[in-house]
């Protein structure tokens, strides 16, 4: 007899959310020792006078803080093929690798079964809640979802993202079946190893199944067309051999869906609403909205029409952190909330330092480090963790604003990244700065029916004073120098921060630029990760490009069209 499908049961998920959040620092405690336990062999462990005590308070007193760099030597060695104890007892089944956008080098991260099983657990709990809020039932889903290039270390390890050594291991399919969230696309399109034909394939097979789903479309919306007419994929469009066999195996000639589609997007208005018209029974639109990815929420909610927009989990290539869920929130107020059993968090409290203030870290003056539960509504902090993967107070980066509590555990909201930051003199702009300046910008080219599609900045220091260098990539060509300018200075304007407003009068920093760059030069700025390994939903545009990628500014300075100083 055939063997019967498990069911998956949203409740039962979100009855196990409740009961760890309830008592969170149990849980934490729990997963300390379990951590600590475990891996008491470590090399990286040993000498710290731990002494076989896993409580908080010994390993807070034990272990220092840490960033990647002091555990760079040790994966390097695991990479190479040590074997041994080196910072985890449990075998390293792969290598992660960072997508290289914050600093221009990618950082290698350990991959196992632990990582694997606590990002499945945070993709269920926020499902369940999503379903509980927008239920849906044996559907397909359109997943924009890409694996990326793979390579074995020295070690005989594979390396690749993150998201790819998801999506590899064997379990991945069967858990996104279990939870009757079934990708409209075959398993090849996601291995495409070309960008561009795998998100051709998501949108042809995403037609094909539009009955049951519950930006590149605008330009291949006819081919995509004569495809469905005659049953047959792009040969120019679809070139890999098994994924060209694996997307034929689902067409078969079909002039009416093909005159269907058609007929929708030529009565479309400059693509409002899309996506409910292609898929009528889609239910809600899932993506990251939050950091850096705030600034594509009103587009994705031009093409999203009146369909729900909602935030996704909130994890790293180092580890998940936590789930969304409060679903029906608009995206500007996705919080998270944290899995208590995921890992063990810190928090370090942040406080905005005083313009003039001499400290390491320009924007932030730190205290020492919470637990999970200490925190307080309305701070800011630095997340730190402590992982099953080999990570012992590993400072994560994240600047996060706790919002308040799911019974005992802390909901997140993200912020920014705590080392990308425009600083020249004693000024402290974080990329939200940089966001709310461009933001403020917008408003005047919006008078003109221009917008920002994307943009990006840079301190320049290479002469005296130093400026700041924002990068912007518009809808369309702007004929008036006149608005440019007063975009330009407009962002000059709408730094607030008070050492960059006094820096700006004594001239210890000079007036800001505007590069107005040619249209797809960030898309320019893509292949170029891509050509490093990144995988496209791994990709963020750094927001503030340092010195040190230099790759990406020459990318910049080539596609430069226009160029502005403000005058405020």
């Amino acid at each position: 007899m055939p063997e019967k499908k498990a069911e998956f049961s949203g409740e039962k998920v979100i009855a196990e959310f409740e009961r760890l959040s309830r008592d969170a620092a149990a849980a934490q405690r729990e997963v300390l020792r379990r951590i600590l336990a475990g891996n008491a062999a470590a090399e990286y462990l040993q000498g710290r006078g731990l002494a076989g005590r896993t409580d908080p308070d010994s390993f807070r007193a034990c272990v220092p803080l840490a960033t990647h760099a002091d555990f760079e030597p040790y994966i390097a060695r695991i990479a190479d093929g040590d074997t041994s104890a080196v910072l985890t007892a449990t075998p390293v089944t792969a290598i992660s690798l960072s997508s290289g956008t914050t600093q221009g080098k990618r950082k290698y991260l350990l991959f196992n079964d632990e990582i694997f099983k606590s990002a499945m657990q945070t993709h269920q709990t926020s499902f369940a809640f999503r379903n509980r809020a927008f239920p849906v039932e044996d559907v397909k889903s359109l997943q924009f979802i890409y694996a990326s290039e793979q390579f074995t270390t020295k070690g005989g390890l594979t390396a690749t993202t993150a998201t790819t050594n998801l999506y590899r291991n064997k379990d991945f399919i069967t858990t996104m079946r279990y939870m009757q969230s079934d990708s409209c696309s075959p398993r090849e399109v996601l291995f495409s190893p070309d960008f561009t034909e795998s998100l051709y394939c998501h949108l042809l097979c995403g037609l094909l199944f539009a009955g049951e789903v519950r930006t590149t479309f605008e330009r291949v919306w006819e081919e995509l067309c004569t495809d469905i007419r005659h049953g047959v994929p792009s040969p120019t469009r679809v070139t890999s051999p098994a994924v060209r066999q694996a997307v034929s195996a689902l067409l078969a000639p079909n002039p009416a869906l093909a005159d269907e589609v058609a007929s929708k997007c030529r009565g479309l208005v400059n693509w409002y609403g899309v996506m409910p018209a292609l898929w009528p029974k889609a239910k809600y639109v899932s993506s990251i909205t939050t950091g850096s990815m705030e600034h594509y929420v009103k587009k994705l909610r031009h093409y999203a029409g009146g369909l729900p927009l909602v935030g996704l989990d909130y994890g790293a290539t180092e580890g998940m952190i936590g789930a969304n869920v409060e679903p029906r929130e608009p995206p500007e107020f996705t919080t998270f909330a944290v899995l208590p059993n995921n890992a063990y968090f810190e928090f370090i409290p942040l406080k905005s330092c005083a313009a003039g203030v001499d400290d390491a870290d320009p924007c932030y003056t730190e205290a020492d480090p919470v637990g999970l539960t200490d925190v307080a509504a309305g701070e800011h902090y630095e997340v730190v963790m402590t992982t099953f993967t080999g990570l012992y107070r590993y400072r994560l980066g994240d600047v996060v604003k706790v919002t308040g509590f799911y019974n005992s555990t802390p909901k997140l909201k993200v912020v920014c990244r705590r080392n990308l930051m425009l600083s020249i003199n004693v000024d402290k702009n974080s990329e939200h700065d940089l966001q709310l300046a461009v933001g403020s910008a917008s408003k005047i080219l919006a008078a003109g029916a221009l917008e920002i599609v994307d943009y990006t900045s840079h301190a320049d220091v290479s002469r005296d004073p130093g400026h700041y260098v924002v990068f912007v990539e518009l809808n369309a060509e702007a004929t008036a120098d006149q608005v440019l300018q007063r975009c330009c200075d407009e962002l000059d304007w709408a730094f607030t921060d008070p050492g960059y407003v006094g820096s700006r009068k004594v001239s210890a920093i000079g007036p800001l630029e505007l590069r107005v760059l040619r249209r797809g030069a960030f898309q320019e700025v893509l292949r170029h990760y891509l050509s490093l390994g990144s995988a496209v939903n791994q990709f963020k545009l750094p927001r503030c490009v340092t010195q040190s990628n230099s790759r990406v500014l020459r990318i910049l300075a080539a596609n430069t069209m226009k160029v502005f100083f403000s005058a405020a």
